[in-house]
């Protein structure tokens, strides 16, 4: 048999094909995700509207599924008390952990965006909000928060000071304690001729960013058996929906008549519909044999879907 021998050009062909089946590998691992945005997934799904404050050690053993570590989770715990989205309740010589009425209102804000809204804008009525601000340049921890928020809300910076989202958004509650009174101005309606729509949401929204994240969403969980590296459903399910999150809480809804015919988020949403009915009741079980919870104080919830039992 002729013995094959090594060239250059076969050996970098072997470490392409190497590095290229690394990056498939990596790609089925755990996305990267912050600890508190993942808690923040568990509390609204486990945690909100029952009126419970769950134990520490139940925030340890669940999320020891998901590679993180009993110090991160009650470092995580402690800077989530210091800003007002966990409140302590001690019972004896244990702590528990339930939600304020800020963290309600996120919590919901989150499941509106995800299972109310979803990723694609299918219904626009072709009415802009225009945000116009003007500060001093010493004012840059203001202008950093209003844009902070502006993003969160869904604008796109068009420059000079002049920010749009293609909806109808009430700016009152998003500037209400900046100290911006007399220095923003808001108009609402329709875009008029010459405008180019198209263009204009090309240069006030990062599509490519936008998509990117979308095809990495479906490179992870498009698949026959996403994450099989995952104990259990529970984990894959707190996983997928934190990353849905971070995914729709910067995408600006844009009316889908003005993106691209492939745009990722419609076949990503269709995916994430298809891998919560694969995953929501086992994880929901899992969850209910793990948390150890006592009752809390009710708090204020936002109207939105139904209390869950």
């Amino acid at each position: 048999m002729r013995r094959r021998t090594s060239t250059p050009e076969r050996e970098a062909a072997g470490g392409a094909e190497a590095a290229a089946r690394t990056d498939a590998d990596a790609a089925l691992g755990p996305p990267r995700l912050r600890p508190q945005a993942l808690m923040l997934t568990f509390l609204g799904n486990y945690v909100l509207r029952r009126d419970i404050a769950v134990f520490s050690g139940s925030f340890i053993e669940v999320f020891d599924r998901l590679g993180v570590g009993e110090q991160a989770v009650r470092s995580t715990l402690t800077r989530m008390v210091a800003r007002d989205l966990l409140a302590r309740h001690r019972r004896g010589r244990r702590m528990h952990f339930g939600l304020t009425e800020r963290s309600a209102r996120i919590l919901v804000d989150g499941e509106r965006r995800v299972w109310e809204r979803g990723a694609v804008n299918t219904a626009w009525d072709g009415r802009w909000t225009v945000l116009a601000f003007s500060m001093p340049e010493s004012w840059q921890r203001q202008r950093h928060d209003l844009r902070s928020r502006l993003i969160w809300a869904g604008f796109g910076p068009l420059g000079n000071g002049m920010w749009v989202t293609p909806s109808r958004v009430d700016v009152a509650p998003i500037i209400e304690d900046l100290g911006l009174d007399g220095r923003v101005k808001v108009f609402c309606g329709a875009a008029e001729a010459p405008t180019d729509v198209a263009r204009m949401i090309r240069d006030a929204f990062d599509l490519d960013g936008l998509a990117a994240g979308y095809r990495a969403f479906l490179d992870r969980w498009d698949r026959r058996d996403p994450m099989p590296q995952a104990p259990d459903d529970l984990a894959r399910y707190l996983w997928m929906l934190t990353e849905w999150l971070q995914l729709v809480r910067v995408d600006p809804w844009l009316p889908v008549e003005h993106l691209p015919a492939d745009w990722p988020a419609v076949r990503a949403q269709a995916v994430l519909h298809e891998l919560r009915s694969r995953y929501e009741s086992a994880a929901r079980r899992i969850a209910d044999r793990t948390i150890e919870f006592i009752e809390a104080p009710p708090v204020a919830t936002p109207e939105s879907a139904p209390r869950r039992a």
